[in-house]
């Protein structure tokens, strides 16, 4: 029975991932805290409502350390002597800015470092205590694998992301954790648009497919999702193969 901390999971990819892994039997996915930065998502509400026993919601600011702990304090009272299994760092933005890095706003870099990175290191730290208790003591971080368009600040701050994880795999191989970098693909959500490539439903499945699929070996690789038919799509973003660091 494995338990999921998720981030970002109001709607798009993060809230697909709750619903896939919901739709699977309680002696495989036993509890899934869904992180928010509020409680305004019909599609969430209505998850927890028809599984209240297996989901629960849990509100906070990713950007703020202070509500990362307070989130970390509320999970770990509701599981006890329990740890978690599973990090999912999937929360993120992406803004679209200038086609040339020297114009892009400094306030626009340090906003999106703020989010695809800084957080991701507050969130993941808050909770190493309780995946050092898990059995698993996995972690996932989600990037879009080189987006076409112009977004240059995205670009940098993942690239940050890729390094963050491999730090933390790194350092904490020696414990059993198993950190990895996830390209889900150019998905049609809010942030992916109606012009992406693929459903969110096919991208997420296959990111559920690696979270369940991936091994020690792994630890601090840069996954892409497998898509039959998809595989030769430029610049191969769904090959299911490692993506050079």
């Amino acid at each position: 029975m494995t338990s999921y901390v998720i981030t970002g999971t109001s709607r798009g990819i993060g809230l697909e991932l709750v619903k896939q892994l919901l739709e699977k039997p309680p002696s495989s996915v036993a509890k899934i805290f869904a992180i928010t930065r509020n409680t305004n998502s019909p599609g969430l509400s209505v998850l927890v409502c028809a599984h209240p026993d297996r989901l629960v919601n849990i509100v906070a600011e990713v950007q703020r350390e202070d509500s990362v702990k307070k989130a970390a304090a509320e999970v770990e009272s509701r599981l006890g002597v329990s740890g978690v299994d599973v990090l999912i760092n999937n929360a993120g933005t992406l803004s679209h800015d200038s086609p040339q890095v020297e114009d892009v706003s400094s306030d626009l870099l340090r906003e999106v470092f703020d989010v695809n990175v800084v957080a991701v290191n507050q969130v993941s730290a808050a909770f190493l205590p309780l995946l050092q208790k898990g059995k698993k003591k996995q972690v996932f971080n989600l990037l879009r694998n080189w987006p076409p368009s112009p977004v240059n600040a995205y670009r940098i701050s993942k690239a940050g992301l890729n390094m963050l994880t491999a730090l933390y795999a790194h350092e904490k191989a020696a414990e059993g954790f198993t950190f990895v970098l996830i390209s889900p693909g150019w998905l049609m959500t809010d942030l992916g648009s109606s012009w992406a490539d693929l459903e969110v439903e096919v991208g997420t499945k296959e990111v559920v497919r690696i979270t369940e699929q991936v091994t020690p070996e792994q630890n601090g690789q840069f996954l892409n999702i497998h898509v039959p038919g998809w595989e030769d799509k430029m610049p191969a973003l769904y090959d299911g193969k490692q993506v050079p660091w």
